[in-house]
């Protein structure tokens, strides 16, 4: 019998059991947590009881998690479909030996941008920028965006803003508000040809020329194409590579990340990058039972792959991760939304979930009521630090706390038709109203959640989770057997933008487009100026 067939029957028993009976057991709360330094995950409100778990750990261990975890720090070629090593981590190796690519150590050339970074990022630090503007799209866009907005208060530099949509309002928007005299850009393209981030770049060089700036001194580029960067005039020393070992979405911890090493200076980009080599150590480290990555993983497969819960919720209790379920989203969906298995066989399984979500408690007042009362189960994900930074504000802090811990409270325990009942009976409802009543007042409960616990949000703690993600996503794609690394989704999409322009700016005619597509140009072009 396969661990997924298992796994399957384990599920039907389940069924009828509601997580709530699983604390029984008085030990369940700390049987089903991990820790890492200061780092706490609580699985304990999901309906896995011991066999399940020992189950899903054996599926991990027989999918060779431990030996191709090995791999890809070891920098063999685990994108198969693209030939490449997978080294995001070798960009946080601040402390490690050697990492080899095709028998090269990748080290020294990796510290030597580092330190590139740092000096550059110093430099524009002292000057007389007041505000730096990132162009990019993707990766080059969400993580740095993600992590300026969740370390704000570690903020003493310029001020940083992003550019990613295609859409002129973006563009126009930022610049509008800012010194073309004091203003740094940031052109963020690995090939420098991404065609929503150079179309905005264009326009920012002309603005800045147009208000008295000076595009030579005050653009940068991190990009692998010194030609290409040269050609648009920017400065060889203001351009910083990357290796084709690091995919975009898994990019902030290098040249991606110059916005936010500016924005909050070096000392704590560096404190950033050992928050995640610290979960590195820890996921290559740890036992599979108390592997913080693994177990996180685990529990996404129990619930997506077995309970058929076709999306996840990330519902974190910090204004400033508000960007965090929309990097997550990227990383996970387009890591893990894939059909095919390595070997091209189409997956035999759903793959990766639907992962949406917003900061609480504005969630609470949105679409929470679905949660807990629609008629699909959605798996919650919530992350909540111990302290805020606002210390003349920390009764705010214990009210979002209170918050947090009782919506994974309720999800959990719900409430019955008898509880239902005597609430509308106390509000004087009687007979068939009170009935009616009450059936709107029932919570199903039974709704499954994980808890990820810190003391704060700084720049270390911020590196762990973004790496403790960064292995949930590789650890999912072993266990379901496809390459989390590539991204061949996206490209149909990129060429039929690019042979519909000529039709949409009128060069060319529709006549070989479908009839819907001919229509809807059409349309547009009647209603055009």
């Amino acid at each position: 019998m396969t661990h997924w067939k298992t796994l399957s029957e384990q599920h039907d028993l389940a069924a009828e059991r509601r997580i709530s009976d699983l604390f029984d057991d008085p030990k369940r709360a700390q049987a089903f947590a991990t820790q890492t330094g200061d780092m706490y995950f609580d699985y304990s409100k999901t309906n896995i009881d011991p066999q399940t778990r020992e189950t899903l750990l054996a599926l991990a261990r027989d999918s060779d998690i431990e030996s191709k975890r090995e791999a890809m720090f070891s920098g063999v070629h685990i994108n198969e479909t693209e030939d490449r090593a997978v080294l995001h981590t070798a960009l946080r190796n601040l402390d490690g030996g050697p990492v080899m690519v095709d028998g090269v150590d990748v080290m020294p050339a990796v510290l030597d941008t580092l330190a590139a970074m740092r000096t550059f990022a110093t430099k524009v630090r002292s000057g007389t920028y007041t505000d730096v503007v990132n162009i990019g799209i993707g990766g080059s866009d969400l993580g740095p965006a993600m992590a300026v907005r969740a370390l704000s208060p570690y903020q003493d530099g310029p001020r940083c803003h992003f550019v990613s949509n295609v859409d002129g309002a973006d563009i126009a928007d930022t610049l509008r508000v800012l010194d073309a005299k004091t203003t740094l850009v940031i052109v963020a393209s690995k090939t420098f040809t991404t065609i929503e981030t150079m179309t905005n770049a264009r326009t920012a060089r002309a603005w800045m020329l147009d208000h008295g700036g000076d595009p030579k001194v005050q653009f940068a580029a991190l990009s692998t194409s010194e030609e290409k960067t040269a050609e648009f005039g920017i400065n060889p020393a203001h351009v910083f590579g990357f290796e084709d070992w690091v995919g975009g979405r898994y990019s902030v911890w290098g040249p991606i990340g110059l916005s936010l090493m500016i924005a909050i200076g070096p000392k704590a980009f560096d404190a950033f990058l050992r928050g995640a080599q610290a979960m590195d150590t820890h996921f290559r480290a740890a036992e599979l039972h108390e592997n913080m990555p693994v177990l996180l993983a685990l529990v996404g497969i129990w619930h997506n792959q077995i309970c058929g819960n076709a999306t996840r919720a990330v519902l974190p209790y910090d204004e400033r991760l508000g960007l965090l379920p929309s990097y997550l989203q990227q990383l996970e969906m387009e890591s893990n939304g894939k059909g095919v298995q390595r070997d091209g066989a189409d997956s035999p399984r759903n793959t990766g979930p639907v992962v949406w979500g917003a900061a609480g408690t504005n969630g609470q007042h949105a679409f929470y009521q679905l949660i807990h009362q629609g008629t699909r189960v959605i798996p919650c994900e919530f992350l909540l630090a111990a302290q805020g930074h606002e210390a003349e504000l920390a009764h705010h802090h214990q009210l979002l706390v209170s918050n947090c811990l009782a919506q994974s409270k309720a999800l959990m325990l719900g409430r019955s038709l008898e509880e239902a009942r005597k609430i509308a009976a106390d509000k004087g409802f009687s007979g068939d109203d009170l009935e009616r009543q009450a059936r709107h007042r029932v919570f199903p409960g039974n709704r499954p959640s994980t808890t990820l616990l810190y003391p704060q949000l700084d720049p270390f703690t911020l590196g762990q989770i973004i790496a403790l993600y960064e292995h949930r996503v590789f650890v999912e794609g072993v266990i379901l057997d496809i390459i989390s690394f590539d991204q061949w989704g996206v490209e149909l999409g990129k060429e039929l933008a690019t042979s519909l322009q000529p039709v949409v700016e009128g060069t060319r005619d529709a006549s070989n487009e479908d009839a819907s597509t001919a229509t809807l140009v059409d349309f547009i072009h009647r209603h055009r100026d």
